[in-house]
């Protein structure tokens, strides 16, 4: 995968752009767009996203169980699933509330896979890279209750201090020029989703600038 911006096409369920079809072709206007990569969830969007464009792609699939605080790729089901599809990266939650076992085994059962940690904190960034996850995501950095109230720049920066391993700036980096900043600090990459690819989104940052006057 090479360094630049990957763009997450992603709508879940409750979303108005819920369909395979409209992610592999958000896929093909963020690669039109000069994307270097795709990051997406499930296996049917994903499947359909390789019809369209010809980038790597990071795969993850989101998933609640009511006995878990993770959802992103928690369970060895949902590994399996990303497994058969031959993605080219998986995405796990590899913060503290991760099943550490599944983490441990990664490396061990699938040792030319290659995989993301999307963590919360410096600390759990620093644990995924001696687990031997191949990049480091700040992906969760706010989402989580260790991490609430820390700056993603603030993480960034010393995970790029701290860590040999790729750094992929991810969560909040949601303008042209939190984008550029993340990767001048050093950043392999930044990833983009809902100021893209979410357009409800981006029209509710719209209509609440205009209406705030």
């Amino acid at each position: 995968m090479n360094k630049g911006l990957i763009v997450s096409c992603q709508a879940l369920e409750n979303e108005p752009l819920h369909s395979s079809f409209i992610m592999g072709r958000m896929a093909l206007a963020a690669e039109m767009g000069g994307a270097i990569g795709i990051r997406a969830n499930g296996v049917e969007d994903i499947l359909e996203i390789k019809k369209n464009v010809n980038l790597p792609i990071i795969g993850i699939i989101k998933k609640d169980y009511d006995n878990m605080v993770s959802y992103i790729t928690p369970t060895v089901k949902e590994l399996e699933a990303l497994i058969d599809a031959k993605i080219d990266v998986i995405a796990l939650d590899a913060t503290i509330n991760a099943d550490l076992q599944l983490l441990k085994s990664l490396k061990v059962k699938y040792p030319t896979q290659q995989f993301m940690a999307d963590i919360s904190t410096v600390e759990e960034g620093v644990r995924a890279e001696e687990l031997g996850f191949d990049f480091i995501g700040t992906t969760l950095v706010g989402y989580t209750e260790q991490s609430k109230g820390l700056n993603n720049f603030d993480v960034l920066e010393e995970l790029l201090k701290k860590c040999k391993k790729p750094i992929i700036a991810e969560g909040n980096f949601d303008t042209p020029e939190k984008a550029k900043r993340a990767m001048m600090l050093g950043s392999y990459a930044v990833v983009v989703g809902g100021a893209i690819t979410r357009p409800q989104l981006i029209t509710k940052k719209f209509n609440d600038e205009i209406n705030n006057f």
